[in-house]
């Protein structure tokens, strides 16, 4: 741990600032993402390029790492070639590199608190076809368990603050997530990618996060990887549904094409929007994808003024 109080208890005292999307710091430093391990395969050509990235951000203004773990799962490195026992050692890498960050992050003069949440994307992440943005993969909860449970178990013996359930698409998959991360000693946050109202899958987003609202391993509940314009509503029902902290980092606002594997459109994020998901109870706010570090740092100013 990177600071004297858990993350938890530091959502009590005020707004902490979340990261900006790995990706996108990782291709503007010249690196090729154009592989289905997206930027896990750099935990095992390029280290210390993910490194560079979480400092980056640290030295932007963000409070919290978010671990280049979301598309790494053993399933997609066996189709690597990269055997079980490696791809373990990879996922804890991922939760080393940032720790690793924050250390360099205090060496240039940061002193406020910093804390690591070790992603687990979706099953749909492991696919590569885009199904992450649309869940309904035909399986049961008791089989995305399965997927899910030996991940979630390296992650939280490398030691994370907390574990990211990000851009869950299901709230069929949440469920198997919820039951996965239970007995781990290791606190969670479970944040769905959202279209209005409603999960990718079509859920209502009320019956989405109720089944984090008993959940004691989940410390705030939210969206990801959503366009701006859809984070005020969920706030409200997230905070009024489960009365846990919310957290929300939304994309730039442009548009994911996965068979052309491009970004269209514009960008629609606009930091000083941070100011009203504070007061309609936002705990943990940053960025996903296309959200880099002069956005987090702006988001840091704006919400701790100097």
């Amino acid at each position: 741990m990177t600071s004297n109080s858990t993350l938890a208890e530091a959502l009590v005292t005020g707004p902490v600032v979340l990261d900006g999307g790995m990706s996108n710091q990782l291709e503007s430093a010249g690196h090729d993402l154009s592989d289905e391990l997206w930027s896990a395969r750099l935990l095992a050509e390029r280290p210390e390029a993910i490194s560079e990235a979480h400092l980056a951000y640290f030295l932007a203004g963000a409070d919290v790492a978010i671990t280049s773990s979301y598309q790494a799962t053993f399933e997609g490195f066996a189709q690597r070639g990269i055997e079980r026992e490696r791809a373990a050692e990879l996922l804890g890498l991922s939760v080393e590199l940032a720790r690793e960050a924050a250390g360099q992050a205090r060496a240039k003069g940061v002193t406020r608190p910093l804390w690591v949440a070790a992603s687990a994307g979706p099953y749909g992440a492991m696919l590569a076809d885009g199904s992450e943005y649309r869940g309904r993969y035909g399986l049961s909860v008791a089989e995305l368990e399965r997927f899910h449970r030996p991940r979630l178990e390296v992650l939280a013996a490398a030691g994370p603050d907390v574990l990211a359930l990000e851009t869950v698409p299901d709230a069929e998959e949440a469920e198997a997530q919820l039951r996965a991360v239970r007995g781990l000693g290791v606190p969670a946050w479970l944040s769905y990618s959202v279209a209005g109202d409603r999960t990718r899958a079509g859920q209502p987003l009320e019956e989405a996060f109720a089944l984090a609202a008993d959940a004691d391993e989940v410390i705030a509940v939210g969206v990801n990887c959503c366009v701006p314009e859809d984070v005020d509503g969920a706030i409200e029902i997230a905070a009024r549904v489960t009365g846990k902290p919310v957290v929300v980092y939304p994309n730039s606002g442009e548009t994911w094409d996965a068979e052309a594997r491009a970004w269209n459109g514009r960008s629609t994020f606009a930091p000083q929007e941070v100011l009203g998901w504070r007061e309609s109870g936002a705990r943990l706010i940053g960025g996903c994808c296309r959200v880099g570090p002069e956005a987090i740092g702006s988001i840091a100013r704006t919400l701790r003024p100097a």
